[in-house]
Formats: C-alpha cells, sequence, structure tokens
C-alpha cells in the first residue's frame, strides 16, 4: 500500500519521506512548491504538483494509487502573519483540509495523521501542558488547525476513517544524514535564524520580548527535533494500521529552553557573536508552552533519539552551512579565527 504526503515538499514533510522511505514504504506526495521544494522530493516518492484542497486532483490520486493512509502535513505555520491575514489562514488550513477529508473519505481511506500544533494550547496555565489541558489558542492559526482536530473527530465517528493528532512545539534541526533541512529563505524559525547569523547571511537576530514572566524574561518553547518528529509520525501510522483507536498526542521534550537560551547555544556551537536586538513581543505569541510527553511514549512507544539543544543546533548550522555553499566553516567563521589569530600575535 502506498501513502500520500500532503506538503511533501517541505521543511517537516520532506523528513516524513526520508522515514518512510527508510522503512521501505511506498510514497505518494502532493505539494504546490509554493514554500517547499522539488529537489527535497526523493526520486523514489511519486511527487503530484499541486493543491491538496483541489478535490478533483485529490481524488485522482487516491483513486490512481493504492494510498491506505494520509498524512498531511501542508499548511500555513507563521503566527503573526495569520494573526494580520486570517482569513488566508481559515482557507488554506481549514476550509482546504475539509476538501481533503471529504476525499479521504470517498476513497475509503483508513489512516489519517494529522500535523497539530501546541498553538491550540494558547497562553497556557500550566506547563508542561497536557493533551487533556484546555484548549484557548490565542491566533487564528492556532483555530485554524483546533478547526480541523474537531473536523476530525466528527468524520471519524461518521465513517471508518480512524486518525491520530499529533499536536507538536517548535521544530527545528536537519537530518543527520544532510538529506533535508530548513530550506525556505525568509524562514521565521528561531534556531533557522540563529543559524543564518551565524554564517552571516544575516546581519544579527531579533528577540521579540524579554518581559514574559519566564527565569530570563525570554519565551520558553519546548524544541523537537525534526527527524524525531518524523519517527513520531511512523508511530502513530504504525499505531493505526495495527487497529489502535483514534489518538492526539503532544510531541515534544517535555524540557524548554528559553529564547536567549537558543541563541547563546547558538553562539557557542558555531563560534561567532552574531549581533541580538531586543524588540517588542509579537503578536499571538505565549511566554511559554512545554509538552507533556508520557502520552506518545506509553501509547505509540515513541523514544526521541535527539533530545539534545546542542546536537538539533548543530544539525541546523550545518544544513545551513551546506545549503549555501559553505562547507565545512561559513565565512564567520573563519573570519573570527583569522581575527582571533591575528590578535594572539
Amino acid at each position: 500500500m502506498s501513502i500520500l504526503v500532503t506538503g511533501g515538499a517541505g521543511y517537516i514533510g520532506s523528513h516524513m519521506i526520508l522515514e518512510l522511505l527508510d522503512r521501505g514504504e511506498t510514497v505518494v506526495v502532493i505539494d504546490d512548491l509554493s514554500t517547499g521544494f522539488r529537489r527535497a522530493v526523493p526520486a523514489a516518492a511519486k511527487l503530484h504538483v499541486g493543491d491538496f484542497g483541489d478535490k478533483g486532483l485529490v481524488t485522482e490520486i487516491l483513486f490512481a494509487n493504492p494510498v491506505d493512509s494520509i498524512i498531511h502535513f501542508a499548511a500555513k505555520t507563521v503566527v503573526p502573519e495569520s494573526v494580520a491575514d486570517p482569513l488566508g489562514y481559515y482557507l488554506n488550513n481549514t476550509a482546504k483540509a475539509r476538501n481533503l477529508l471529504e476525499c479521504a473519505v470517498e476513497a475509503g481511506i483508513e489512516n489519517f495523521v494529522f500535523s497539530s500544533t501546541a498553538a491550540v494550547y494558547g497562553n497556557p496555565k500550566q506547563n508542561p501542558v497536557s493533551e487533556d489541558d484546555k484548549l484557548e489558542p490565542v491566533s487564528p492559526y492556532g483555530r485554524s488547525k483546533l478547526m480541523v482536530e474537531w473536523m476530525l473527530a466528527d468524520v471519524a465517528k461518521a465513517c471508518k476513517l480512524r486518525y491520530a493528532v499529533l499536536r507538536y512545539f517548535n521544530v527545528a534541526g536537519a537530518d543527520p544524514q544532510g538529506r533535508a533541512g530548513q530550506s525556505t529563505a525568509n524562514a521565521t524559525h528561531l534556531i533557522k535564524v540563529a543559524a543564518q547569523a551565524a554564517i552571516g547571511l544575516r546581519p544579527g537576530i531579533d528577540v521579540f520580548g524579554v518581559d514574559y514572566s519566564t527565569p530570563d524574561g525570554s519565551g520558553l518553547r519546548d524544541y523537537i527535533h525534526v527527524s524525531d518528529l518524523a519517527s513520531a509520525h511512523s508511530a502513530a501510522l504504525e499505531y493505526l494500521r495495527a487497529g489502535g483507536p483514534n489518538i492526539t498526542c503532544n510531541c515534544g521534550y517535555q524540557r524548554g529552553y528559553s529564547v536567549l537560551e537558543v541563541v547563546n547555544t547558538m553562539k557557542m556551537v558555531s563560534g561567532v557573536d552574531f549581533p541580538v536586538t531586543i524588540c517588542g513581543r509579537r503578536p499571538g505569541d505565549p511566554s511559554a508552552v512545554i509538552a507533556a510527553n508520557r502520552r506518545i511514549k506509553t501509547e505509540l512507544g515513541w523514544a526521541p533519539q535527539f533530545d539534545d539543544l546542542a546536537m538539533i543546533i548543530g544539525h541546523s548550522l550545518e544544513w545551513e552551512r551546506r545549503v549555501n555553499g559553505f562547507g565545512a566553516e561559513s565565512p564567520s567563521v573563519a573570519a573570527r579565527q583569522q581575527r582571533t589569530a591575528s590578535a594572539r600575535r
């Protein structure tokens, strides 16, 4: 049987394809390449360029391939952008997901793994936050994802489709073998931005808010390595294929790092003391969100392999150097080493 991956040319989707192919699965991909890259899809996966909300195209794909499962990644994911363009987010993340679900039901798809988000919790009253805590998203992005969770629950009651909702936290890192990574030029992910600053692609980095109720005043987040996230999706798929009931799980390490801790770790790993500018808070950003992960470990048997901030940052930095043609050392690092050597003379 085949697995349809929506958004497979994107950051997380491309790592999922590698995970599935490594496991010997047959993979079919749909991606409109608006933010993803054709080169990110391995030749062993069959790529269809198009919109996952296009019912005609999705139906054609599902009936032309022996698809039994869908892993749905395609979405808009930038919180401040969702605040500025809520209708765009409700169209892309919610309305189009409704079309995808209709196609899945009509094709008799049995398993559906949905990439949700910690943004459904909003600003949680306690941390770590568990899957049963109150859902109070504070951004259109979080609400657009929660609506899809609701749709899945309703659809599953009406037909044989079963689902796993994975609410993941801050995704970072790159494939340890160097096969994939975050390639979006204007990505807003903190570790991606910090890596670009470290190799000289950005003049520095902005930190949005240092007046939160956290130890150092900057936002506190649970960072998960993208390859561990891909393995979590595989575990969810195996669970559903084995007949497991519908499930919702957090994907995180149950450990938080502040924005300033991440920035300082990037400086340490890269050896570059890039400039940091303190700015005001961004709309829709909670002060702290950390995942409780007992359920995914006990119910899905998930065991993370890359739970180390320096390792996550190191993989991100290696990818950033490679994708920008800097090789083992970026110009920034080389320049710093040269300045240090000159000073010692």
